[in-house]
């Protein structure tokens, strides 16, 4: 007997090969249907890649629910139905990174953006994704695209917009990644495109040069605070677009030139030495911590592939983005700047305390920079603990982890000449406001309908106590976002499902106050309280 479901199956595949331009995936498709493998066509058409404030991101393979030529021209010929439905009148600009693919889905867009009688122009080679956020502030542009799966495994690939000039929803939003309404309404023109036959192609764009480069490079050197300059540094882009540009800024600035991660130095989209490319990820700075080591090197700095997160280790050790982030934000308010900081719902509280405590402007946001930056127009400075941080919200309105390097180089540099260290300035913050620790607990599932269950659950039936601490507050922020924040004395659990990957997230944190005994003992207790945190809420989020 027929079974209509994989007839069905097989002429959506047939329909869809008939109209990708790439002689690739259109050579996997034809071999699927061969085989009659339908367990692997039902993966790339049981549904699609959806565009969202984060663009798209998926594994690169033929069919809608990959990343490949065909899903990018329907999403280019959305953009540009968009930004012509609203009258753009800048430029549209495109960057890539390495990654499989990248340049063939940036000359695609550009192609595309081009057909549609819109001003096209893509950045000269692979470069980082700060790089191309400055360019859509720089050159007045409507719209920017930025071809990256960031740090995602080697066999992903994404597609990320941005907003600009008339476009943005407001100065703050100028040359910000989209949010609501504007992801919704480019999806539905991106479901409007019939097939790709229709959609009309130009080579009529235009080439970028360096001076973009060399622009941004201008802008972000005046990112250092102070005179100091003599530190030095193992760095690493982990087979990234970062190395040039970082190593080039550094130079630009006065900073010795740091040693360098050899077999990390290129980019290498199979990224070969590491299985996530995500400086978080244990093990993955193990090269940095050992040429650290060796050299006697005074920190390791790190940039994920596409160069807008950073990560740094001192001593061995590799700093949280929580304790990051704090450490940048004293640096800037004690060398006098003025304005807003700001950070999000899921890091740490000490930010904030450190806001009151000196009468400086404070924020809080969603997570995501798309949420950061519009803060306020005043924002000077903001970061999230997943290691982005922007610290020249003016230059880019997004993360950037090629200018938070520098400033990283700056307060180490500075701090070095005092005959200290971004440790000793750590124990510091913490005796002044209290030992922060922050961990998380991820649970990663194959149904993603699970994540929906334990949120149910979790509204349905709260814990009424943390830490054996009466909960004092309860915060559903639906239907804005999906996330409930439960809040006990001393302790905060920050619960959501995670943006990109299939997985439900809790953020946990614990504040221990330094007594007489020391910040030894406070750092011990928070410890121990925050793994019995991570226990008692890996118990409750676990499934019946």
């Amino acid at each position: 007997m027929t079974d209509p479901a994989a007839t069905e199956l097989r002429a959506r595949a047939r329909r869809w090969l008939a109209d990708d331009p790439d002689p690739r995936t259109r050579a996997e498709l034809a071999e699927l249907l061969a085989a009659d493998d339908l367990d692997a066509l039902g993966d790339r058409f049981a549904d699609r890649l959806h565009f969202g404030t984060a663009g798209l991101r998926g594994p690169m393979r033929a069919g809608p629910a990959g990343m490949n030529r065909a899903v990018v021209r329907r999403t280019a010929a959305g953009l540009a139905a968009y930004l012509r439905r609203r009258s753009a009148t800048g430029p549209v600009v495109i960057g890539y990174d390495a990654r499989h693919g990248s340049a063939d889905f940036a000359r695609d867009s550009a192609a595309v953006l081009a057909g549609a009688g819109l001003d096209a122009r893509l950045l000269p080679r692979a470069l980082p994704t700060p790089v191309l956020a400055f360019a859509v502030r720089a050159l007045s542009a409507s719209a920017g695209v930025m071809v990256t799966a960031s740090h995602n495994p080697a066999q992903d690939n994404g597609y990320k917009v941005y907003l600009g000039g008339d476009l943005a929803d407001g100065p703050a939003g100028d040359g910000a990644q989209i949010v609501p309404p504007a992801d919704a309404e480019i999806e539905a023109e991106i479901l409007a495109v019939d097939g790709l036959d229709g959609v009309p192609l130009s080579e009529d764009w235009i080439a970028l040069g360096d001076e973009v480069v060399d622009a941004y490079l201008t802008e972000i050197a005046r990112v250092p605070r102070t005179a100091a300059r003599d530190v030095s540094i193992v760095f690493t882009p982990l087979h990234g677009v970062g190395g040039d540009v970082t190593l080039e800024a550094l130079r630009r600035t006065g900073f010795p030139a740091p040693m360098v991660v050899v077999e990390e130095a290129q980019p290498d989209p199979d990224f070969p030495s590491m299985p996530f490319p995500n400086p978080e990820e244990p093990g993955v700075l193990d090269r940095a911590l050992r040429l650290a080591a060796d050299s006697g090197a005074d920190l390791v700095i790190a940039n994920d592939p596409d160069a807008d997160r950073c990560a740094v280790a001192l001593g061995g050790r590799v700093l949280a983005g929580d304790e990051l982030g704090v450490l940048l934000a004293d640096h800037l308010m004690r060398t006098g700047e003025h304005g807003r900081f700001a950070t999000t719902i899921v890091s740490s509280s000490m930010l904030a305390a450190m806001c009151a405590d000196r009468g400086v402007p404070y924020a809080e946001s969603l997570t995501g920079f798309k949420w950061i930056v519009r803060t306020g127009e005043d924002l000077v400075y903001g970061y999230e603990e997943a290691l982005g941080y922007a610290v020249a919200p003016d230059v880019v309105r997004d993360k950037d982890g090629i200018s938070a390097a520098l400033l990283i180089a700056d307060l180490a540099a500075s701090l070095r000449a005092e005959g200290r260290s971004l440790q000793d300035r750590l124990d510091e913050l913490a005796v002044r406001h209290g030992v922060h620790a922050t961990g998380q607990l991820s649970i990663r599932v194959e149904d993603l309908s699970l994540i929906s269950r334990m949120m149910r659950r979790l509204r349905a039936a709260p814990p009424t106590t943390l830490l054996d601490r009466p909960v004092t507050d309860v915060q559903d922020r639906l239907p804005e976002a999906d996330v409930v924040t439960l809040h006990a004395d001393g302790c905060r659990v920050v619960v959501r499902p995670s943006g990109t990957e299939p997985k439900l997230k809790a953020y946990l944190q614990v504040v221990v106050g330094v007594a007489a005994d020391g910040l030894v003992s406070a750092r011990e207790t928070a410890g121990r309280l925050l793994a019995a945190l991570h226990a008692e809420i890996s118990e409750l989020l676990a499934e019946d």
